[in-house]
């Protein structure tokens, strides 16, 4: 089983730049797809972007051209670039996994907080 662990949220100026990281431990990440998901209070939880155990990105319509999602096996380690940060991406982060691109993320980390000031 992994776990993961997120990092690198906090306050910065609408404008600015952040990179979050997702530790994972317990296993390999190499087969399993990574994603970032986002939630504001009273809102669902909504995917952000995700890269596929074969290296494929998909991102939601409001992330294109402003977020990098990445990862790298061999350190177990997924990351999140996001730039041109708007008051509207202030959430709170998650990192998730799954093992079938077909089924649900059923991994998530405790989540790291993203706030955009204005």
């Amino acid at each position: 089983q992994v776990q993961l662990v997120e990092s690198g949220g906090g306050l910065v100026q609408a404008g600015g730049s952040l990179r979050l990281s997702c530790a994972a431990s317990g296993r390999t990440i190499s087969s399993l797809d990574m994603a970032w998901f986002r939630q504001t209070p009273g809102k669902e939880r909504e995917f952000v972007a995700v890269v596929g155990k074969n290296g494929i990105t998909l991102y939601t319509d409001s992330a294109k051209g402003r977020f990098t999602i990445s990862r790298d096996n061999a350190k177990n380690m997924a990351y999140l670039q996001m730039n041109s940060l708007k008051p509207e991406d202030t959430a709170v982060y998650y990192c998730a996994a799954r093992e079938s691109s077909s089924g649900k993320y059923d991994t998530w980390g405790q989540g790291t907080q993203v706030t955009v000031s204005s």
